[in-house]
């Protein structure tokens, strides 16, 4: 009887925001990089997971007042609670997108150039999809002819 062999898997090297920064351009989006975005998104996914399940606690745990001064407060904190979760809700599907992308291969590029974002804007926005002249463009748009 021969033995089967397990092929080993590579291991990657965990990289820590230092070393991210302090990388040659020719590794730009190699392994090891889309694997530190990655975790970095997977784990900012899961804080707005945990965030949404804290909120629907909050909620469900209704204080019943008859103050009107206290009802009032209660609704706007409400309010302001449910905006935030709808702010982080767009933001999840931006996670996703960008997870999408580092499965794909078109991560840390920009949508409409091609060219690479940048490190220091992935790690500030790990969701970035446009470089920061591509975004700047985008925004005069915006700020000329609105939505």
């Amino acid at each position: 009887m021969v033995a089967k062999t397990v092929p080993a898997t590579k291991k990657i090297r965990e990289l820590t925001e230092e070393l991210v920064l302090k990388a040659p351009e020719k590794d730009y989006m190699n392994e090891e990089q889309l694997a530190f975005f990655k975790q970095r998104l997977l784990d900012l996914k899961a804080q707005l997971l945990q965030n949404a399940d804290d909120t629907g606690e909050r909620l469900r745990e209704t204080e019943v007042t008859t103050d009107p001064s206290d009802r009032a407060t209660l609704e706007e904190e409400y309010t302001l609670e449910l905006r935030t979760r709808d702010r982080e809700h767009k933001l999840m599907k931006k996670i996703e997108k960008s997870l999408r992308l580092i499965e794909g291969g078109g991560y840390g590029f920009c949508e409409e150039t091609g060219e690479p974002i940048g490190i220091p804007r992935l790690l500030a926005r790990p969701t970035a999809t446009l470089s920061l002249e591509a975004q700047e463009r985008w925004e005069r748009v915006q700020k000329l002819y609105g939505d």
